[in-house]
């Protein structure tokens, strides 16, 4: 590497691999959007985004702000792009712009992507609202919101879609299967209405894998894409289901040592006096913390791996320090390696590992990575 004091490593094989995976499990008449909003899951916008689009294995992307499409077009990105949140209404002349598919679930949004006009017509995908309760519209509003779309000459209407409650974490399929029905029944009335949409799409990971009936025209795979399972309960589904399939994680976190000290019994270590040696112990500080997203919650708490040993984390984790003890780890000294997250040896940290450690899931721990280290593909 070059002068960072941690970077994130992206390995292009894994997720070659993981994408491979998706499409076989789909087929060829399935559209597989990748989903690389939250800058890639934390895995770098840019280069997940180039790789994806290079190996021909995906046929969309899913995004959740104007920036990130803008600047997915800016270097060079042409594959289809679904804005999966919300854009404020004085963004949406720009989306436009560069080329942007919407999700629409207000009528002033619709109103304004109408009133913009331009040699091109805009695709717009309506949420429908079938038990989630977050973005989406019920079936009367969607009804109005399709037969704006429709009269408009600014405007397409390209897609339905919806999202899914608790198909990850839960072994029981009724509030799923719910949601599948209620989302075919206002399908079919549109459609009797004369407000169809060529691409219909609920899948997410989880669903894609355990649900084929919810592949339709397009699948939207965002966790699985890294490697990561979306939930226990769903590795556990897809194993009965498919047991051949894999999924290999995508990135390593890593910095190097900052400085080794030796310390006398009784010393405290880092702020707040949370930990005191009980022997001489030998230090290694860490130029990371939780300004690049290794969480404060690992004080104490999580371990790296040094010289392929597990080397506790001692006492608080700072703003842009943290503190391993290397006592039994021998011959450690300034500029060695340390991985955060990733394999180094017959060890590995697991994205999983660290979420049980803090108590989040690992969405969260890849995803908060600051995105200003660099991202390096290797």
């Amino acid at each position: 590497m070059g002068y960072e004091n941690s970077w994130v490593e992206i390995d292009r094989q894994a997720l070659l691999q993981n994408l491979n995976t998706f499409r076989k499990l789909v087929g060829s008449k399935t559209k597989l959007m990748a989903v690389v909003k939250a800058n890639a899951y934390g895995h770098g916008l840019s280069a997940v985004s180039a790789l994806i689009e290079k190996s021909g294995l995906a046929d969309w992307l899913g995004i959740n702000s104007l920036e990130e499409g803008r600047d997915l077009r800016r270097s060079g990105i042409s594959l289809p792009i679904l804005v999966l949140g919300y854009l404020p209404l004085d963004g949406l002349r720009q989306a436009a712009r560069f080329n942007l598919r919407l999700t629409v679930y207000n009528l002033d949004t619709v109103k304004r992507l109408a009133a913009i006009g331009g040699t091109k017509r805009i695709p717009v995908h309506v949420k429908l609202e079938t038990g989630t309760h977050r973005q989406g519209v019920d079936l009367e509003a969607a009804v109005r919101l399709a037969r704006f779309i429709k009269k408009s000459r600014n405007l397409i209407l390209e897609g339905y879609s919806t999202h899914f409650a608790n198909i990850e974490d839960t072994l029981d399929r009724s509030y799923p299967q719910q949601q599948i029905q209620r989302y075919q029944t206002m399908v079919a009335h549109l459609e009797r209405l004369g407000l169809a949409a060529p691409i219909k799409h609920t899948a997410c990971t989880a669903a894609a894998m355990v649900f084929p009936q919810t592949h339709q025209a397009m699948v939207r795979v965002g966790i699985g894409l890294y490697g990561l399972w979306p939930s226990r309960e769903t590795m556990l589904s897809v194993r009965s289901l498919h047991p051949k399939l894999e999924l290999k994680p995508v990135l390593s976190w890593k910095t190097r040592i900052a400085q080794v000290k030796e310390v006398p019994p009784g010393s405290f270590v880092s702020y707040g006096c949370t930990y005191r040696t009980t022997r001489r112990s030998r230090l290694a500080v860490l130029p990371v913390g939780y300004y690049d997203g290794y969480d404060r919650k690992l004080s104490n708490n999580g371990y790296v791996l040094i010289h392929g040993r597990r080397a506790p984390i001692r006492g608080r984790v700072c703003m842009n320090l943290c503190v391993a003890d290397v006592t039994d780890i021998p011959g450690v000294k300034i500029e060695d390696e340390a991985v955060l997250l990733g394999r180094q040896g017959k060890e590995h940290i697991s994205a999983e590992h660290i979420a049980s450690w803090i108590g989040t899931i690992n969405y969260e721990v890849v995803s908060r990575i600051n995105p200003l280290l660099p991202r390096v593909v290797v």
